[in-house]
């Protein structure tokens, strides 16, 4: 493969290894090392195939070996946000759809990597069974009944959620309004949805982190209310982006260094679920990362404990 493969493949091969793996750093490796390996390999017959053979493959191997980390990983576990303002970025590389939710991504880390793969090449990529039985070394039979059990059990967990683009918007213009100090909180908080959750991923990194999901509307209004003070008091300030393809925000400190990223889950006008990342480790791909966020300020806490 030369650089015009790079370029016709990178896509592909990019939106695979982030949905397998939730993480941007990661899948950029992984196209890079599946580009080494593709390049001194023989010319193959279907070189799109050959390159989603290999990427496939790579990410299962790497899921493997990362498995021991993922499950010490400390409190929420939330994927790299994809932060796109409609203009090509990270995110060109996969489609902007359901499949890459931070709720479809964190419901993946149920299915082990093989499941993963099968799954995510069948139902996301339209594989054939005959082709996911070559890149994963499964039969097709076997591929069948894993996908038919991975599909069950996404099936079972995935939350229900859509929103048109001009409701989200209107959403995320209420959040900034709010936090701006020229917004309406009460008016907000009645736009959450009675049993909204809150999940908060700092990876266990500074102060004031979540390690659990909060639950119902006056326990992540309490976050809100908490939040748009400390905001204020750092000078910071958000704006609207899409996260991967949701509603979202992004708020900077006023040196304008990132502080977290916010997805939104929104159904019927209502906001059902808050993701906020936090974990500086996950958001250098999007540029500098405050340390201020980290820090806690006096009188600012999270709101109460966790629910159990």
């Amino acid at each position: 493969m030369d650089a015009s493969d790079y370029t016709q493949y990178r896509p592909l091969m990019f939106s695979i290894a982030y949905r397998m793996t939730g993480s941007v750093a990661d899948a950029e490796d992984i196209v890079q090392e599946a580009f080494v390996r593709l390049a001194g390999g023989a010319e193959a017959s279907s070189p799109k195939s050959f390159a989603a053979t290999v990427t496939t493959r790579l990410a299962i191997d790497h899921l493997r070996s990362a498995r021991v980390r993922r499950e010490s990983y400390v409190g929420t576990w939330l994927p790299e946000p994809l932060v796109s303002d409609d203009a090509p970025g990270p995110a060109e590389a996969a489609e902007t759809s359901d499949s890459l939710s931070m709720a479809f991504l964190v419901l993946l880390e149920s299915l082990s990597p093989a499941e993963r793969a099968v799954f995510l090449l069948r139902e996301v990529f339209g594989y054939g069974y005959t082709d996911i039985a070559e890149v994963t070394g499964k039969t097709e039979p076997a591929c069948r009944q894993t996908f038919a059990r991975a599909r069950r059990r996404i099936d079972e967990g995935r939350p229900r959620f859509e929103t048109s683009r001009a409701e989200g918007e209107e959403l995320t213009r209420a959040f900034l309004a709010v936090a701006h100090g020229g917004g309406d909180l009460a008016a907000l908080i009645e736009r959450l949805a009675p049993d909204v959750v809150f999940y908060g991923d700092n990876g266990g990194l500074g102060e004031g982190g979540f390690t659990s999901p909060l639950f119902g509307r006056d326990r992540v209004a309490a976050v809100i209310a908490a939040q748009v003070t400390r905001t204020v008091e750092l000078g910071a300030s958000l704006r609207a982006a899409r996260v991967n393809g949701q509603p979202g925000l992004v708020a900077y400190d006023d040196s304008g260094a990132l502080i977290v990223v916010i997805a939104l889950d929104v159904l019927d006008g209502q906001v059902q679920a808050i993701r906020a990342v936090a974990n500086p480790e996950k958001l250098r791909h999007l540029g500098p990362v405050s340390s201020a966020w980290h820090r806690r300020s006096s009188g600012v806490t999270p709101a109460g404990p966790p629910a159990s």
